[in-house]
């Protein structure tokens, strides 16, 4: 082979290595998420989504996104909550992530909180391209990918992963999409219920 050749199988094959390495880890975190009790302690949902918003700002040069943080300030400030601090990172990160991943350069992400009755609700948002209709119902289904998807480097277990996660929180996921517009990501999450530490199982 010549050598450009060659150095374009190596490449190929590296990411196809990463990607089976990628998805060997989320697979596991799956089923940990089946399996383990989830770890409860008080969680500051400002400090929480502000270390996130600084980790994804710290990378605003490299991407050419303007990421923005919204957390309510008065009358009182967010709820603190009951769960597993890194599970609830992990699955705010990986909205933030998808959302650099999916929009261009140029677009706004938005990272906000807020109350709602018994709730506090986390959103991620952005001007990217959106989803397609038909893609939607299945974005949190393991190892789907859409059309959007193609391209972009991917397990197709993220979404499935944030979707475990606030669920054995006893919360819920949600997503808006207008293609052309932009999506919003919504995990809603109770303020006083403690995280269940026993999966259900299909």
């Amino acid at each position: 082979l010549p050598d450009i050749d060659q150095t374009k199988t190596i490449s190929s094959v590296e990411t196809q290595a990463q990607r089976l390495s990628r998805l060997v880890a989320d697979l596991r975190k799956l089923a940990d998420l089946e399996t383990r009790e989830i770890e409860r302690s008080p969680i500051d949902l400002t400090e929480l989504l502000a270390d996130i918003h600084a980790l994804a700002e710290s990378r605003a040069d490299e991407i050419s996104r303007t990421i923005t943080l919204s957390i309510p300030k008065a009358p009182w400030p967010l709820p603190v909550i009951s769960g597993d601090h890194d599970l609830l990172f992990l699955s705010v990160h990986n909205l933030v992530d998808n959302a650099i991943k999916f929009s261009r350069p140029g677009d706004t992400i938005e990272i906000r909180s807020f109350e709602d009755g018994a709730f506090v609700i986390i959103e991620v948002a952005d001007t990217g391209p959106g989803i397609d209709p038909e893609d939607q119902p299945h974005v949190w289904e393991e190892l789907y990918r859409g059309n959007g998807a193609r391209g972009v480097p991917g397990s197709g277990l993220g979404l499935a992963l944030v979707r475990g996660i606030v669920t054995r929180h006893g919360g819920q996921v949600n997503l808006r999409s207008r293609p052309g517009q932009g999506t919003v990501f919504s995990l809603r999450l109770p303020i006083n219920e403690p995280a269940r530490t026993t999966a259900k199982r299909a």
